[in-house]
C-alpha cells in the first residue's frame, strides 16, 4: 500500500535523483523519464507531451470538476557563486543541497507523493490531474501552456512553488518591453546636442517615477524596472540609439494589454512588448480551497514572482514547501522537514477539499 510514510521516503529519493540529473529549461528529457518511471513503478499510468508528464486519478469521471496539481522539473543554470557541485544531492544537517532542490523540486515531489496517495481514492468531489511541467523557468512554448489542450477543462489549480506553505492567492503578471531611445550619431570629438545616451537620462527618470493608479489589495502597485541597457560600441563614436529592457510586474488591476497600450501611448520613447500572455492570476479568498488552507494554518498573501499560474485561466493557488528567497541562489537547498511537512499539508488540504461534506474547522492530520 502507498502510505504517506512510504511515499514521503520515495519522494525524497526521487528528488535526489532529479538533482543529479541536469534539466535546464528545454533540456528536461532525462528528468521527465525519471518522473515517468517513478509514477509507473507505483502502478500509476501516465503519458508524456513534450517533456511534460501527465496523469489523472483512477476514478476520473468526465462529469466532475477537475483540480490540477502542477509543479515544474526544469531549472535555471547554476550561478557562478556556487561553492558546491550543483548536481551533487547531499544531505547535511537536515538540508538537501542541489540545483532545483528548492525551486521547485521539493514542491514537485511533494505533489507527486500527494497525487500518488490520492490516486486510488473514490467518491471525490473533483477529478485530480497531475502535470509535472517543463520550461517554467524560461516561460517557454513547450511548458504547461502547451499541454492544456490535452487536458480536461481545469476548474481550479494548485501550483507548487516555494511559499513556506503560505497561500499565494494572487500573483503578478509580467510584460517585458524592448525600449529604444534615439539620437544623432557623431564623432565624440564634435559637438552633439542630440546624444542618444544623454537623451536616455530623462527617459530612465520617467520610468523610475511613473505610477499606475490602480493598487491591488494583495499585490500592491504595478512595478516598473529598467533591468538592462546598451548603447555604443567604441569610445570615439556617439551611437544612433540606446536599447534597454523594461521589466513590468503587473497587478490584478490591469491586463497586460492595458499596460502595454498605456505605456506605448505615454512613455517618452519607443517601446515594443515581447509578449502579453503572462497575465496576473488570482483565486477568491473565499474559495473552498483557500478556506481549507487557511483552516490548516496557511496565511494568504500576494506573490510578486511569476510561475506557471500565468498559463492558466482558472482560479489558481500557489503553494509549496521551501522558501522563495532560496530560489536561484548559490548552494540552493531545502530542508528535509519542509518536504515532509509539504506532503502532509498538501494531503490534509486535499482531504478537506475533495471529500464530500467536509467543513473547514481546524483539526489535526488526516492520517
Amino acid at each position: 500500500m502507498n502510505t504517506i510514510e512510504n511515499l514521503t521516503k520515495s519522494a525524497i529519493g526521487l528528488l535526489e535523483r532529479l538533482i543529479q540529473t541536469p534539466s535546464f529549461s528545454g533540456e528536461e528529457e532525462n528528468t521527465a523519464r525519471l518522473i515517468n518511471d517513478w509514477l509507473r513503478n507505483l502502478g500509476i499510468p501516465c503519458w508524456q507531451h513534450g517533456n511534460n508528464i501527465i496523469a489523472q486519478n483512477r476514478d476520473f469521471s468526465p462529469g466532475k470538476p477537475t483540480l490540477l496539481l502542477n509543479s515544474h522539473h526544469d531549472t535555471v543554470r547554476p550561478n557562478k557563486a556556487y561553492t558546491r557541485d550543483p548536481f551533487e544531492a547531499r544531505i547535511e544537517d537536515g538540508k538537501l543541497f542541489g540545483l532545483g532542490s528548492n525551486d521547485a523540486g521539493g514542491c514537485l515531489v511533494s505533489l507527486l507523493a500527494t497525487f500518488a496517495y490520492w490516486y486510488p481514492q473514490k467518491q471525490l468531489t473533483h477529478n485530480v490531474v497531475l502535470v509535472a511541467s517543463a520550461e517554467e523557468e524560461n516561460s517557454g512554448p513547450n511548458g504547461l501552456g502547451s499541454v492544456l489542450k490535452e487536458l480536461p477543462d481545469i476548474d481550479v489549480a494548485i501550483v507548487g512553488e516555494p511559499t513556506l506553505l503560505d497561500l499565494a492567492i494572487s500573483e503578478k503578471g509580467l510584460v517585458v518591453f524592448d525600449g529604444i531611445v534615439k539620437g544623432t550619431p557623431s564623432h565624440a570629438a564634435h559637438p552633439n546636442r542630440d546624444n542618444a545616451i544623454y537623451n536616455t537620462i530623462p527617459v530612465l527618470e520617467w520610468f523610475r517615477d511613473y505610477r499606475f493608479p490602480g493598487i491591488s489589495e494583495t499585490l500592491g502597485e504595478v512595478k516598473l524596472t529598467v533591468s538592462q541597457i546598451h548603447g555604443g560600441n567604441q569610445h570615439n563614436a556617439v551611437p544612433a540609439q540606446v536599447e534597454f529592457v523594461l521589466d513590468v510586474r503587473v497587478n490584478d488591476c490591469y491586463t497586460n494589454a492595458e499596460i502595454a497600450r498605456t505605456l506605448k501611448e505615454e512613455a517618452p520613447c519607443e517601446l515594443h512588448p515581447r509578449s502579453l500572455r503572462l497575465n496576473s492570476s488570482s483565486i477568491d479568498p473565499e474559495h473552498p480551497l483557500v478556506r481549507a488552507g487557511v483552516a490548516l494554518g496557511g496565511k494568504t498573501y500576494g506573490s510578486p514572482t511569476l510561475s506557471d499560474q500565468a498559463s492558466l485561466d482558472c482560479p489558481s493557488l500557489k503553494l509549496g514547501p521551501g522558501d522563495t528567497l532560496r530560489s536561484h541562489s548559490a548552494d540552493e537547498f531545502i530542508y528535509i522537514k519542509e518536504i515532509e511537512e509539504g506532503i502532509q499539508f498538501y494531503s490534509n488540504l486535499l482531504d478537506r477539499f475533495l471529500k464530500p461534506g467536509k467543513d473547514y474547522a481546524p483539526d489535526g492530520p488526516v492520517y
